[in-house]
């Protein structure tokens, strides 16, 4: 087992206190977005020796750290991958550790984005490998050649943007708004009947599209209307319904002012997440993290397409064929518990499950539900790892790798310990 030391996003989202206070560290004075805890190449975790390993104190480090006895962990993994990732998991995803856990606090919105499957991201990677284009270029779209299936566990209070509802439900909402003109005496702009349209088109996934085309397509209409919008919103013209979406166009707006992604929000789910709860994100789902804090789990990959609320690039026609035009319902994830006592969240991707270990002060050891190699997470208190050829104690806000040879693991509360301790433990999933 090896501690682990990670990397700290410092995009201009990110909370400048959320990760830290939950980690139990200073804060750095800057945005803190995402703390990457993995493999993957361009923000590998730290891995440090047997030897340096110890009480678990956490932290973060700068990219590119090399001192003595601490290896990047995808180079790590490299030496040995039958050791430290099984022949399973190598047979299935290759050489490389399948998944990759953030800990994400989110102050103002991420951008609307959505991700492509697995055939598109490696079709994608290789044409833009072919073309030459520079990894670090801002036209980039592919980073990587494998898809990014995700899922994402509130910590506090979390508000996003999910999915397309069904078209006849964001009719409604586009009509709620007509009506809203209407009774304030208002001009409605000539693009909400356009949409209404749209979306009035009896096939469903050629109304969500031609909604949706309209608006990603951007231009003085867009953003006229998105102002005309916001300002009778702001000015009082009457919402009794849809108060969450019709304010989050207005907090969008405030953030990117006559974005596409403003109006777009009023064809997406707008959900709320109570702590504790999860949703996951398959291949074509448009989506908008709002704010919140949260562990984030997805397959090892930083492919992104993005669909606007951004100042970064957007390609449309790249994006167009990644989107996934179907409605559907809000995919919540809800915990199975094992007879082991094992609390597993499972969504449906080979790549990754995510086990939420609690243990009172001197409760019963809780087995790592592990398949190949994992990795873990302390929120709260502090635990201590047994495996058959070892054991490590990581306090608050430390973390570890946790490679196939050595399962199993078992998570034992602190020996004296005071407070219930949390953690957070993925591996690949286990098959039924």
């Amino acid at each position: 087992m090896y501690e682990l030391e990670n990397v700290l996003r410092p995009y201009a989202w990110g909370s400048t206190t959320a990760i830290a206070k939950l980690l139990g560290r200073p804060a750095s004075g800057g945005a803190e977005a995402e703390l990457w805890v993995g493999a993957h190449p361009d923000s590998p975790s730290v891995a440090l020796s047997y030897a340096a390993s110890g009480s678990g104190s956490g932290g973060a480090h700068a990219a590119g750290a090399d001192d003595d006895g601490r290896r990047p962990l995808d180079e790590l993994i490299a030496e040995d991958p039958e050791h430290h990732l099984g022949g399973e998991s190598i047979a299935e995803f290759g050489p490389r550790l399948p998944f990759l856990l953030k800990v994400l606090a989110a102050d103002r919105p991420l951008s609307l984005q959505v991700h492509p499957t697995l055939d598109q991201a490696r079709e994608g990677f290789a044409r833009e490998e072919a073309a030459g284009v520079d990894h670090s270029a801002a036209g980039r779209n592919y980073k990587d050649d494998n898809h990014k299936p995700e899922m994402i566990v509130a910590l506090t209070d979390f508000e996003a943007l999910c999915g397309f509802r069904p078209a006849v439900e964001s009719r409604g909402v586009f009509l709620h708004l007509a009506a809203c003109f209407d009774l304030a005496g208002l001009e409605l702009p000539p693009l909400v009947p356009q949409l209404l349209d749209d979306l009035a088109q009896p096939d469903e996934q050629a109304a969500l599209r031609a909604a949706f085309e309209r608006l990603i397509a951007g231009g003085e209409d867009v953003a006229g209307a998105t102002a005309a919008v916001v300002a009778a919103l702001v000015s009082g013209a009457p919402t009794a319904s849809y108060q969450a979406e019709l304010s989050t166009v207005v907090e969008l707006n405030n953030e990117y002012p006559g974005d596409p992604g403003v109006l777009i929000s009023l064809l997406l789910n707008r959900i709320s997440l109570a702590p504790g709860e999860a949703v996951y994100l398959p291949a074509g789902n448009v989506h908008s993290y709002l704010r919140g804090l949260g562990i984030e789990v997805m397959a090892s990959s930083d492919n992104v397409l993005r669909g606007g609320l951004t100042p970064k690039f957007v390609d449309v026609p790249e994006l167009l064929k990644t989107v996934a035009f179907e409605a559907v319902g809000v995919p919540m994830l809800g915990t199975e518990t094992t007879m082991l006592g094992q609390e597993l969240f499972r969504p449906p991707f080979r790549e990754f499950q995510l086990q939420r270990v609690e243990l009172e002060p001197g409760g019963e050891p809780v087995p790592l539900a592990q398949s190949g190699a994992a990795v873990i997470i302390v929120v709260a208190g502090a635990v201590l790892l047994d495996s058959p050829k070892g054991e490590l104690r990581l306090g608050r806000g430390a973390s570890a790798f946790l490679p196939a040879a050595e399962a199993p693991v078992n998570v034992h509360a602190v020996s004296g310990a005071t407070e219930a301790a949390l953690a957070f433990a993925v591996t690949t999933a286990l098959k039924a």
